[in-house]
């Protein structure tokens, strides 16, 4: 799951059929000041329609419970059934879910003078797989003249796969708000979602708001004002989705010290 875009639309239009199918839709944003595509899947855990259950984003921490594409138009029945659709081709056909990927973005409507093509993996969803993203570097890497950024909380399948030699084409940012939050190192690109534009800046952090594709290429504290959602923005309160995941974390481990007891005492030594 992905709780980091501002003011973003979420409608699409009902499943097509693969003659029809059009894998990247054109970002509905007003942060956008360029064209931006992107690809969606549905968000955190549900069951598909021949009743496999999902689960796209398991390293959602806190954010699960404040999470925009848990809500609103995201829910309407056509918007789950197309995003639904989506993930069930990557799940029952990958091969011919990354060729189809390829060669839609060799299409000319990607391709326009002095325009540089820009693909946002995840508006909603993340990497739940390895083998998913693999798909995705070579995507990125048969695909050099398009650029993609995300937003993701997998920071040690990140780690592992990415970092060590990333596609030339391929931003990505650590979102906090996950069960990874402690991996998320000084000097990784990261993001916070904030209250409110003013606690955000008075932290010192850059806006996301005038354009998403500070994503990719905003500095290493990047802030995103919370969605104008009524619900989340009173369960957030105060505090940025760092701060919330950490004082989960902590009462977590209060818990456990709790039921496991005092702490077996060690014989003195002579």
């Amino acid at each position: 799951m992905n709780d980091t875009t501002a003011h973003e639309s979420s409608t699409s239009p009902p499943a097509a059929t693969a003659q029809e199918r059009t894998l990247l839709r054109r970002m509905r944003s007003s942060c956008a000041t360029q064209p931006i595509y992107k690809w969606t899947l549905p968000a955190f855990a549900g069951r598909l329609p021949d009743g496999r259950t999902y689960n796209t984003c398991p390293s959602a921490g806190i954010c699960k419970n404040l999470c925009y594409a848990r809500s609103g138009t995201f829910r309407f029945s056509n918007v789950m059934r197309a995003h639904e659709s989506n993930l069930q081709y990557v799940l029952d056909e990958p091969e011919a879910w990354e060729s189809e990927m390829i060669e839609e973005l060799k299409n000319d409507r990607f391709h326009k003078p002095n325009v540089l093509t820009h693909v946002r993996v995840h508006d909603s969803g993340d990497y739940f797989s390895e083998d998913y993203l693999d798909a995705w570097l070579r995507i990125m890497r048969k695909t050099p003249e398009v650029v993609f950024y995300s937003y993701t909380k997998e920071v040690e399948l990140f780690e592992k796969r990415v970092r060590p030699k990333p596609p030339a084409n391929f931003r990505w940012r650590y979102s906090y708000g996950g069960l990874q939050d402690e991996l998320i190192e000084p000097g990784h690109l990261h993001v916070d979602v904030f209250p409110d534009e003013e606690t955000l800046a008075e932290a010192g952090y850059t806006s996301q708001a005038p354009s998403d594709l500070r994503g990719a290429y905003g500095p290493e504290t990047l802030g995103i004002p919370a969605n104008n959602i009524a619900h989340l923005k009173k369960r957030q309160g105060a505090r940025t989705f760092r701060a919330l995941q950490r004082a989960a974390n902590a009462e977590k481990k209060d818990r456990r010290a709790k039921r496991s007891g005092p702490a077996a005492r060690r014989p003195k030594s002579d």
